[in-house]
C-alpha cells in the first residue's frame, strides 16, 4: 500500500474532489518549477518540447501503466490519446489564441525593421523566427507520428509489433530534440545550475502525487454504474482529466505572453501520447481501435496543417481562427460522444 493513500483514509477525507484536488496540486506545483528552468540552462522552446510535455504528460502514462497492469480495456487508452491530442490541438491552441492571440514571430512596423530582419542585422528578431521554426518542426512530427498510426491501425487493430515501431520512432525524435538542446547551450554558453536539479526533485515528488491520485480516480471510476461518469466513458474523462494541466500551461503562458510555449508545450504533449503512451501500450496488449478512430486522426492531421499554414504565413495564429478550432473541437465531441 502506498502511504499517502493510508493518510488521506486516517484523515477521513477520501473523496473524489480530494484526489482531483491533488491532481491538480502536483501539476500546479510542476508549472512552477518548470518556470525556474528557464534561468537554469533551457530557453524557451526546448522546454516546451522536451520537460513539459513528460510532466503534463505523465499522467497519460501513468494511466496507460495502470491500464495494462490491471487488464484493463487497451481501447480506453487509445480513446484517452485521441482526446487528449485533439484537445491539445484544437482546444487548448484555440482559446488562447481568442483571448491573447499567439503570435510567434510579431508583425513588423515595415521599412527599416523589415528590411534589417530579411537582411539578417536585426539580432533581437532572429529568436521569434528560430522559435517559429522549432514550432512548425514539432507540427511536421505530429504529421509523422498521426500518420504511422493511420497507417498501422487500418487493420483495427495495433499489436506489439506496431508498438515497437512507435515508441521507436517516439526515441529517435527525442534522441533529435535532446541533441538540439545541448547544441543550443554550447552555442550560448549555457548549463545547467544546481538549481535544475533541485527543480527535477521536486518534480519526482509531484509525479508521486499524480500517480497516486490517478490510481485512485481510474479505480474509483472503474466501479462507477448510470449516468455519464461510469466506466464506459473511462477513456474520455481519464482524456480530460488528464488534459487538465495542459489547460493551465495554455492559459499560463499565454498569460505571460510567450505563444512559443503555448504551441510547443500543447504539441509536445500530444507525442507523449501519441506515439509514445499508445506504442507502450500496444507492445504488452493488442490495442482495438474505436469508432471515432479515424474522425480523431483527420482532425489531428487538418489542425496539425492549418496551425503550420497560419505560422508560416502570419506567424502565429490569429484570435478569428481560434474559433474556429474551438467549433472543430465541438465537432470532435458530437461525431466522438454521439456514436
Amino acid at each position: 500500500m502506498s502511504p499517502l493513500p493510508d493518510l488521506i483514509d486516517s484523515l477521513g477525507l477520501t473523496s473524489v474532489w480530494i484526489y482531483v484536488g491533488l491532481f491538480l496540486v502536483a501539476s500546479l506545483v510542476m508549472m512552477w518549477r518548470l518556470e525556474a528552468m528557464l534561468d537554469d540552462g533551457l530557453e524557451g522552446t526546448a522546454l516546451g518540447t522536451i520537460i513539459m510535455p513528460y510532466c503534463s504528460g505523465l499522467g497519460n502514462l501513468i494511466f496507460v501503466g495502470l491500464m495494462v497492469s490491471r487488464g484493463g480495456p487497451a481501447t480506453d487508452v487509445l480513446t484517452n490519446c485521441l482526446v487528449n491530442n485533439v484537445t491539445n490541438l484544437t482546444l487548448l491552441l484555440g482559446l488562447p489564441a481568442v483571448i491573447w492571440g499567439l503570435t510567434v514571430v510579431p508583425a513588423k512596423a515595415g521599412g527599416r525593421a523589415a528590411r534589417g530582419s530579411r537582411s539578417g542585422k536585426a539580432g533581437g528578431d532572429t529568436a521569434p523566427q528560430i522559435n517559429r521554426l522549432a514550432v512548425l518542426l514539432t507540427l511536421a512530427a505530429v504529421l509523422f507520428f498521426t500518420g504511422a498510426v493511420w497507417v498501422l491501425g487500418a487493420d483495427g487493430r495495433l499489436d506489439r509489433q506496431d508498438g515497437m515501431i512507435l515508441t521507436g520512432l517516439f526515441l529517435f525524435w527525442q534522441c533529435f530534440q535532446v541533441f538540439d538542446v545541448l547544441k543550443h547551450n554550447i552555442r550560448q554558453r549555457t548549463s545547467f545550475g544546481a538549481l535544475f536539479y533541485f527543480d527535477a526533485f521536486v518534480v519526482l515528488v509531484c509525479a508521486y502525487g499524480l500517480y497516486v491520485s490517478i490510481d485512485w480516480l481510474v479505480n474509483w471510476l472503474s466501479h462507477q454504474q448510470g449516468g455519464f461518469v461510469n466506466a464506459s466513458h473511462l477513456g474520455w474523462l481519464s482524456g480530460w482529466l488528464m488534459v487538465l494541466p495542459n489547460a493551465l500551461l495554455a492559459l499560463y503562458w499565454g498569460w505571460k505572453r510567450r505563444p512559443d510555449i503555448v504551441y510547443s508545450s500543447q504539441i509536445g504533449d500530444g507525442h507523449i501520447c501519441i506515439p509514445l503512451g499508445l506504442g507502450l501500450c500496444a507492445l504488452f496488449v493488442p490495442v482495438a481501435v474505436p469508432g471515432f478512430f479515424i474522425t480523431g486522426l483527420l482532425l489531428l492531421l487538418g489542425a496539425a496543417v492549418v496551425h503550420a499554414v497560419f505560422l508560416f504565413a502570419q506567424g502565429g495564429l490569429p484570435r478569428w481562427a481560434g474559433w474556429l478550432f474551438i467549433a472543430a473541437y465541438a465537432w470532435f465531441l458530437y461525431e466522438g460522444l454521439g456514436t
